[in-house]
């Protein structure tokens, strides 16, 4: 931490910044997130009942959808204060999606995160989901405190779910909670640094005994504190140095090594719980506490300058300019629009003009709400390091900064996949058509995974997210919260076209008229780019055979025209298409004129470049019991699959296929995976990269699109 004597507190704080933890839930889906959201919750004092989501009852699940379904939709965020060793300390808290149709949800989180509890559920271990979230936190280097969830569960396996952390997330797992006990008979933790027993009393679990090691469990702790202090000494000089005296560290050594090397993410401090049961959680908050990083300990807040773009650095603090991201917006029935954001330096007031350097535009910030899941508390100052919702904004989106005026900053922002899959909405009637725009334009403001667009052919509106349960979820909103009347088609999948050969065009577009008449010339070549490229267009013209003023129509017409594609109407992708030459008319030359002749010059060259269109394939992961591997593998093999790993037992009696599907194959897999596994057989699955489709499947998708 920097000296700078900028670094000074607003007198207005209720907690130390030293003392604020920005915290994630994350895990796979069912692994316990919401329950263990809800406990710390009855713990920390903010909620008086315990809520639960098999009750329907979860404060985090606070959307009608996710209490139908009893699973977590969309990010909640909820602050609450735990007393540590006599000293307060503030937790801005968010639960994330596990689902991976929700997979945005948490990649928006954990950018403004600065810490992370992962829960992994003792009998399933590290699940598809967890390795997803596990990556998008090592992308936004977010320190991580694993917790083997679920140990009351009958297949409950602490140490197995570590071994799986090492191998398969590649993490240094450091357990310093053991449980004592196991499924039916988890009663309480070791605590490995203290060298104590943990046991918890009560119904609620709210009464802490702490006892001396039992005799049978002295020789375990010993072994995992020898295991701490040699991971430790891998990564921290001053332990190595002790440890290669032959001594052994104190406890006062111990404690700030391992939480440099937390921060510094070489090693993944492991506890274990059973949220559900009331057992254990209390110790996770301390090592919350204890551990993870405050706002301070990322002092140094990079960005960018948004006039000349080089890089620009911010520091915490509340007398610092003020600089924020906004991750998250939401439509909220009774104050309309509310904005999300973190504060990385200086105070947030009621009131303030800020400004947004994506628009160069300013902004005011009106209410102040401090976020409870859906309840709010007003708030007049937002202090540097804390998370909360504005309610004024006008020209903001998900990933915008806000800044002061006079010292801008651009924040790093978030990347978001694309989506894969598609269906036509369409109102009941003329008089719902409006209500059903305003409902699409709400919903594709709040979800940058979510589009909204009209198929010029067929004049339907199209949506576009990222799975079937995505793309239920938004219809189903758009029918309860914005009271739409709609009829859905089936769904449709995001098909992309490219090129497998260069090609040249020269084109032009002429029109005479009475008056002016319309002139543009343009020569361009393309070939196809490298996966995942996109569509690059690069200006080569010299000499000024195309006017300066008419390169960036020519431009927006090539990108407009790729946009709709050539082939079935799917935008082009992986292309690179240099404009080379062209000529003006010095009257008749027009910005419309020069698009259009660019337009046509993509659709000419198209036609010679041996178009192909590539469809989404998608990266299934089965869990399935050994019984029922042969007709699960026939079944991925006959929707165009290929499996590309087995994994035996992974848990008693099942097994897991990794396998990659076209996702055009996979509408109903989860009606077949159940009917085929009698219920028994689960999956996940994610978008994993385009292409090419057979000529048979072609040939059947360009017909249906003339």
């Amino acid at each position: 931490m920097s000296d700078d004597k900028q670094f000074k507190e607003s007198p207005n704080r209720q907690v130390a910044l030293k003392d604020v933890r920005n915290i994630g839930i994350m895990a796979h889906i069912d692994a316990g997130k919401t329950t263990l959201s809800e406990r710390i919750l009855y713990y920390t004092g903010i909620n008086h009942k315990i809520g639960d989501t098999h009750e329907g009852t979860a404060t985090m699940d606070w959307m009608e959808q996710e209490r139908d379904r009893g699973i977590t939709i969309t990010s909640a965020a909820t602050t609450a204060f735990w007393n540590r060793n006599g000293v307060k300390h503030r937790f801005n808290l968010i639960d994330t999606p596990g689902h991976v149709d929700f997979t945005a949800e948490v990649e928006r989180s954990l950018r403004v995160l600065d810490g992370a509890v992962a829960v992994f559920c003792s009998v399933g271990k590290v699940q598809p989901q967890s390795e997803t979230v596990w990556r998008q936190a090592q992308k936004y280097k977010v320190p991580i405190v694993a917790l083997i969830n679920k140990m009351d569960r009958t297949g409950a396996d602490f140490y197995g779910a570590v071994e799986e952390i090492k191998t398969k997330l590649g993490a240094t797992a450091v357990p310093l909670l053991l449980p004592i006990g196991k499924e039916a008979d988890f009663v309480g933790q070791i605590d490995v640094l203290e060298n104590r027993a943990i046991y918890f009393k009560g119904d609620d679990g709210s009464t802490i005994e702490y006892t001396e090691v039992p005799a049978d469990y002295v020789e375990l702790r010993e072994k995992y504190y020898k295991h701490m202090v040699e991971c430790l000494a891998e990564v921290d000089e001053e332990i190595m140095e002790i440890f290669l005296a032959d001594e052994m560290p104190t406890l006062e050594q111990i404690r700030p090594a391992l939480r440099r090397a937390t921060i510094a993410a070489q090693i993944v401090p492991v506890a274990c719980a059973s949220a559900f049961k009331k057992r254990g959680v209390q110790p996770v908050l301390d090592i919350v506490a204890d551990f993870l990083p405050s706002p301070i300990d990322i002092w140094d807040i990079k960005g960018s300058d948004p006039a000349t773009g080089e890089e620009k650095t911010r520091h915490v603090g509340d007398l610092q300019p003020f600089s924020a991201l906004v991750f998250k917006i939401m439509t909220d029935p009774f104050v309309g629009k509310l904005y999300y954001f973190r504060v990385y330096s200086g105070t947030a007031s009621q009131g303030m003009e800020v400004l947004n350097p994506r628009t160069n535009r300013r902004e005011r910030l009106g209410r102040l709400l401090q976020m409870h899941a859906n309840h709010r508390e007003e708030r007049k100052e937002i202090f540097s390091g804390d998370i909360a919702a504005a309610v004024g904004l006008k020209n903001v989106t998900t990933g915008d900064t806000i800044c002061v005026e006079d010292d801008p900053i651009v924040l790093e922002s978030m990347t978001f996949p694309e989506p894969v899959i598609s269906v036509a909405v369409e109102p009941k009637s003329s008089g719902e058509r409006d209500k059903l725009s305003k409902g699409l334009i709400a919903l594709s403001d709040e979800d940058p995974t979510f589009r909204v667009r009209s198929d010029e052919e067929t004049g339907q509106t199209i949506i576009s997210g990222m799975g079937e349960l995505h793309l239920e979820i938004i219809i189903d909103r758009l029918i309860k919260e914005f009271k739409v009347e709609a009829n859905t088609g089936a769904p449709q999948v995001a098909y992309r076209e490219a090129i497998t050969c260069a090609a040249d065009a020269d084109t032009k577009f002429v029109r005479q008229t009475g008056g002016h008449g319309q002139y543009g010339h343009v020569i361009i070549h393309m070939e196809p780019g490298e996966q995942g490229s996109g569509l690059i267009v690069e200006n080569k013209v010299v000499g000024g055979n195309i006017p300066k003023e008419f390169i960036k129509p020519v431009e927006n017409g090539l990108r407009e025209a790729a946009a709709t594609g050539v082939l079935a109407g799917y935008p082009l992708i992986d292309l690179k298409i240099d404009i080379v030459d062209g000529s003006y008319h010095p009257v008749d030359s027009s910005e419309m004129a020069f698009k259009i002749a660019a337009s046509m010059a993509l659709k000419e060259a198209c036609k010679k470049a041996n178009m192909i269109l590539l469809e989404p394939i998608m990266k299934v992961d089965v869990v399935v019991p050994e019984e029922n591997m042969g007709d699960i593998i026939g079944d991925i093999t006959s929707r165009r699959g290929n499996i590309v790993e087995i994994s035996s037992n992974v848990q008693a009696g099942f097994n897991k296929l990794n396998a990659q599907v076209p996702l055009a194959e996979l509408f109903g897999y989860a009606t077949a995976i159940r009917s085929l596994s009698r219920g028994r057989a689960s999956y996940t699955m994610e978008p994993s990269h385009f292409e090419r489709v057979p000529k048979q499947v072609q040939e059947k998708v360009v017909t249906e699109k003339k």
